[in-house]
């Protein structure tokens, strides 16, 4: 397991820098495994050193680029594959590990086609808003996925939220129910953005 800062949604890519001995060591594993591992969210603490709170929905990331610096470090390319839930947390020996259990959308044959389209739309309001602004986001012409499922995911990884935000919304039951938040959460964003826009 490699407890991070951030969120991985399923479907995007994490660049890594792997520094810590613990997690060259995982690295090292993987590699000679299946190469994939579990990431979560540290809700407190610290990603260095150890000592943190972690969520217990994560994904899992597939390592799909590896380069080893001289000095042992790992610079790392890889992709969230699927949610897991974390069912049990094992000794931090020798890197942090967790028993843990796949854990699909529990609504994978629903019509999910209007609402993605109704979410599609609000992100790209809200990131045209933001470039608009002068702040940084994804340009608003970013391409998603067709396949409202897996784009329900893309949406809450570009829409400009917090960490705990959007731990949220990777830990909704379903695609329904994520679409439906990420969409009334952007639709909030917009609604303030464009009240900074009209004040200058």
């Amino acid at each position: 397991m490699f407890p991070l800062g951030g969120v991985l949604f399923p479907s995007v890519v994490l660049p890594l820098h792997v520094f810590e001995p613990r997690y060259r060591a995982l690295v090292d594993d993987c590699l000679a495994g299946d190469s994939e591992f579990g990431v979560v969210l540290i809700q407190r603490g610290s990603e260095v050193g150890g000592d943190d709170v972690r969520t217990d929905v994560g994904t899992v990331a597939r390592i799909i680029e590896a380069s080893r610096l001289d000095d042992g470090r790992w610079v790392l390319n890889t992709v969230g594959t699927r949610r897991i839930r974390i069912e049990r947390w094992l000794p931090d020996d020798p890197y942090p590990r967790a028993e843990v259990r796949d854990w699909p959308d529990d609504d994978t044959d629903a019509d999910l086609g209007a609402a993605y389209r109704d979410g599609v739309s609000s992100l790209r309001r809200v990131l045209a808003l933001k470039a608009e602004l002068g702040e940084g986001a994804a340009p608003a012409t970013i391409e998603l996925t067709d396949e409202p499922g897996l784009g329900s995911h893309q949406l809450c990884a570009l829409a400009p939220f917090g960490p705990l935000d959007q731990q949220r919304l990777l830990s909704s039951p379903g695609a329904a129910g994520r679409l439906e938040e990420v969409g009334r959460m952007l639709d909030e964003e917009a609604g303030f953005l464009e009240q900074r826009l009209r004040m200058g």
